[in-house]
């Protein structure tokens, strides 16, 4: 398999914080690559869901949202009993992992054309439907038996944060205008996607570089925490995809949805959720470990697993 160059930016970040760099990538440049990527894959979305009939993908929404939300389920015992966390820790890091990345899921499909390999475009609407039963299922976890939880506020962040906003935003516009009516922001939003995301990695690189210590802090267990969990779920994912008759490019990219740990809508609904969690434990986990994780090894290995599962 051929290396996917946009990787070495997110090392390049990842070294120049390491070496104390003085590189920094200006907060008003950072927010708008995020909102380009967040708004260029939700129109992606929308546009290859313009392409099939809704009714036919009603049953297999619901088994995959339903599938993902077991996830934070399967995590979070094995926090607070092994890992002896908190209920508070183990609830919130269990939600980051249920919910999902937009980066991770970009490098996958970014990955998938460098490949030659097609998938199934509706998939990019579960970087949207993903995120709720995660975050939903995380509170519960914190706040059985233990107090009770602002609702009306947990929900308006989930739904109304910049992550899940533009991407619905993005995907109802692409689904709207269609492929035809598309076209004259080819250019911009499709064509300029890899540059963008390039830059975008090489951010997360220095800030991934600031969260390794934390990571490191507490322990092993976390940190191994941090790359077995992302392989039982790209294993759940995996078979999930081949039983519901995805393609090869549908199962790697459902397996990586899966796999990937949010970093962005995730610790800013904890936060309001579940206050007396620490964010260095969930974002040192997610961002610190479970990203370059899935980045460098990850990806390629829930290729391997979607292409010998469909016997490729």
């Amino acid at each position: 398999m051929s290396f996917e160059p946009v990787v070495l930016f997110f090392v390049l970040g990842v070294a120049a914080g390491l070496l104390r760099s003085d590189l920094k990538i200006p907060g008003a440049i950072y927010e708008a690559l995020s909102i380009f990527i967040l708004l260029a894959i939700g129109l992606k979305g929308g546009v290859e869901l313009a392409k099939y009939p809704l009714g036919s993908l009603i049953g297999k929404g619901l088994i995959i949202v339903a599938i993902g939300a077991l996830i934070p389920l399967i995590a979070f015992p094995i926090l607070r009993y092994l890992g002896r966390l908190s209920r508070a820790d183990s609830a919130s890091i269990a939600a980051h992992y249920g919910s999902v990345s937009v980066v991770t899921f970009s490098v996958g499909i970014t990955l998938l054309g460098h490949e030659n390999l097609d998938y199934e475009g509706y998939l990019i609407v579960f970087l949207v439907l993903l995120e709720m039963p995660a975050l939903v299922t995380g509170v519960i976890l914190a706040r059985y038996g233990v107090g009770t939880v602002r609702w009306g506020k947990l929900l308006h962040e989930v739904f109304f944060g910049k992550s899940i906003y533009l991407l619905a935003g993005g995907l109802i516009i692409g689904y709207v205008a269609g492929p035809d009516g598309i076209k004259p922001l080819d250019k911009l939003f499709f064509d300029l996607f890899k540059g963008v995301l390039a830059f975008f990695l090489l951010e997360m690189g220095l800030v991934a570089s600031m969260r390794i210590a934390a990571l490191r802090e507490y322990g092993a267990f976390l940190a191994g925490f941090a790359v077995g969990m992302p392989l039982i779920s790209a294993t759940l994912g995996t078979v999930t995809g081949w039983m519901l008759g995805l393609s090869v490019g549908g199962t790697f990219l459902l397996a990586t949805l899966f796999a990937s740990a949010s970093y962005i809508a995730a610790p800013a609904a904890m936060r309001i959720a579940v206050p007396e969690a620490n964010p260095a434990l969930s974002i040192g986990a997610s961002l610190g470990m479970t990203f370059p994780f899935n980045i460098f090894l990850g990806i390629p290995i829930y290729l391997w697993m979607a292409r010998t599962l469909h016997g490729v």
